[in-house]
């Protein structure tokens, strides 16, 4: 481990010096991750990228993208684009980054089963907002708004999200 790196813990996440509470997927931490299972996937995962929605913040980091309104996320095993960000129109199975809620106005992006996606395996692990504390999310780790934007503010590329397996009581 390094200074840079952030590791989930049972009481949250353990990066810069501090624990920033968090949720994680409501199937908890697995190794054998699957599309659809809920589960936050065990191992260490590197950022690589981050998105916010212009319409309702300021750009967080200078190198953080924009979300645009046809921007999506297919997590559809029977495409070719599986895990990767795509645009409307979209026929496959996809989820849309510009949300009616706030949930992905920022958003941290891994490299969970990314670039080159073994089909099946889950498609994006991102750190986002939470819903409310402690409601699980469908693999992803969810953070208060604030606590995300500091994140945000102190991740580079060298950042490592390190989840360990097992973790009781998550």
């Amino acid at each position: 481990m390094t200074p840079e790196d952030m590791v989930l813990t049972p009481t949250g996440l353990r990066f810069a010096g501090r624990m920033w509470p968090c949720s994680v997927g409501r199937g908890g931490v697995r190794l054998d991750k699957r599309e659809g299972d809920g589960a936050t996937p065990a191992g260490v995962h590197r950022i690589v990228g981050l998105l916010y929605r212009p319409d309702r913040m300021a750009r967080p980091v200078d190198w953080a993208l924009p979300i645009r309104p046809s921007d999506l996320w297919s997590d559809d095993p029977a495409c070719e684009d599986y895990n990767l960000m795509v645009r409307a129109p979209y026929a496959g199975s996809h989820e849309r980054l510009r949300r009616g809620d706030r949930l992905y106005d920022l958003v941290i992006l891994t490299d969970w089963n990314w670039p080159r996606a073994e089909r099946g395996r889950g498609s994006a692990i991102f750190l986002h907002r939470w819903r409310w504390p402690g409601f699980a999310t469908e693999g992803c780790l969810a953070f208060r708004p604030d606590h995300l934007a500091a994140i945000a503010r102190r991740i580079t590329y060298a950042t490592r999200l390190i989840v360990p397996e097992p973790l009781a009581g998550r």
